[in-house]
């Protein structure tokens, strides 16, 4: 059981507090009645499309609904999340702020175990990772698992703080914070980061401004063609794949561009009204998985996002994706910021990654560039194409991943700890 997992390192210096969902009967109830009376949009031509090539369709909306007022079971699946241990716990920024900071955990009593944080994305959340904790707590006992895992919530997201009102936050911002959450609890020695989608930034963040993080293994990375694209290799899977990602620069940007322009605007759409925030992120679920995840998987994101009011918080991230917002004319398109424009920008050659870089390849993915292209960023030492999975790696092949990171902890972490 994951439960048995809950004994914190002896080295960790922070005030943590066990932490467990109990969102009050009155929210659920709440919910309930705002899904009951929630308006489904008439059907369209566009909305008929089963191969949803216009977005979501409207017989999967309304069953999604019909499921989630009649058969989809909140106090179950939060029994599920609670039984992962978790904590909370203050984390004090540069400026004496204080944050607090939300994470699942599976620690080890092997005085040797590699410490390794995975950093989720967005749309996702620590979520993302429990199947893949789960996959491990079966395989292991806290006397023999070889690692420590612990799987935070970046600033915004469900059960951790907001960012700032006061100041601008960025992505560095949030990686900052990993890094003090790390140190604090023992390992400033040394760890590894993981990550896919905005978690990829966050880790690359680490693994180029922290001495800290030893080696950093990404399962996510998008970034352009590099200049004289014909000298780097591409295999035919990875050929088939870049028209994946090529539909997706050209059809599936738009909600970038809202999250990055119109922040505020589409929180406020996305907080009033639970069937669009459904619609919104449900998409995403079912367009950048290899498979369809179920109804209720979507579902459990998407009550917990709702209960947690995570949307309006965490799009901060896409506002760095576009060149000075604040000082376009209304007659200037938002343009996408340059390659070189983020400290966690993959195509920014100060970005490369130094330490050991390890990458797991998922063909369903619309970050799955070829490995080439990849090598390009940084020094990648371990690298694993697989032939199934998609954007939510850890979510969707969970035993995959874990298998990586078991190989390259074994691979890199000897001579990485002594970086």
């Amino acid at each position: 059981m994951a439960s048995q997992f809950n004994k914190v390192p002896a080295s960790s210096t922070l005030q943590l507090t066990p932490f467990q969902s109990k969102i009050p009967d009155s929210q659920v109830e709440e919910l309930k009645t705002l899904v009951k009376f929630g308006k489904l949009a008439p059907r369209t031509y566009e909305s008929s499309h089963d191969n949803r090539l216009w977005g979501i369709t409207s017989d999967w909306i309304a069953a999604a609904k019909e499921q989630w007022l009649n058969e989809f079971d909140w106090r179950k699946h939060e029994d599920h999340i609670n039984s992962f241990p978790q904590f909370k716990t203050p984390i004090k920024d540069d400026d004496g702020k204080s944050y607090d900071i939300h994470f699942a955990a599976l620690f080890s009593k092997k005085a040797d175990a590699v410490p390794i944080f995975f950093f989720h994305g967005w749309p996702g959340s620590f979520l993302e990772f429990l199947p893949m904790m789960a996959e491990a707590a079966k395989k292991y006992t806290p006397d023999t698992l070889p690692f420590h895992i612990i799987a935070p919530s970046l600033i915004g997201y469900t059960f951790s703080a907001s960012p700032p009102l006061d100041k601008d936050w960025k992505d560095e911002d949030t990686a900052r914070l990993m890094d003090k959450l790390a140190k604090g609890l023992g390992f400033g020695s040394g760890y590894i980061a993981q990550g896919g989608d905005i978690g990829s930034r966050i880790s690359r963040v680490l693994a180029i401004h922290h001495d800290s993080c030893k080696a950093v293994h990404l399962n996510f990375c998008l970034i352009p063609p590099p200049g004289g694209t014909d000298k780097y290799a591409v295999n035919e899977i990875e050929e088939k794949t870049l028209k994946k990602v090529s539909a997706f620069r050209s059809r599936g940007l738009a909600y970038a561009i809202e999250h990055g322009t119109r922040t505020s605007t589409i929180g406020h759409v996305l907080a009033s009204n639970p069937i669009a925030l459904l619609a919104w992120i449900g998409e995403k679920f079912l367009e950048w998985s290899d498979e369809d995840p179920s109804i209720d998987t979507i579902l459990e994101s998407i009550t917990l996002w709702w209960f947690t009011e995570t949307f309006p918080r965490a799009i901060y991230s896409y506002r760095e994706r576009f060149e000075n917002c604040e000082t376009l004319t209304a007659t200037e398109p938002p343009k996408l910021a340059k390659p070189n424009s983020g400290p966690g920008d993959a195509a920014n050659p100060d970005n490369f990654i130094k330490i050991p870089f390890g990458y797991s390849w998922c063909p369903e993915d619309m970050g799955s560039v070829p490995r080439s292209w990849i090598e390009t960023t940084g020094d990648v030492v371990f690298f694993k194409q697989h032939d199934k999975g998609g954007h939510f790696a850890a979510m969707e092949v969970p035993e995959l991943i874990l298998g990586d990171i078991e190989e390259f902890v074994k691979q890199v972490w000897p001579t990485a700890s002594k970086l």
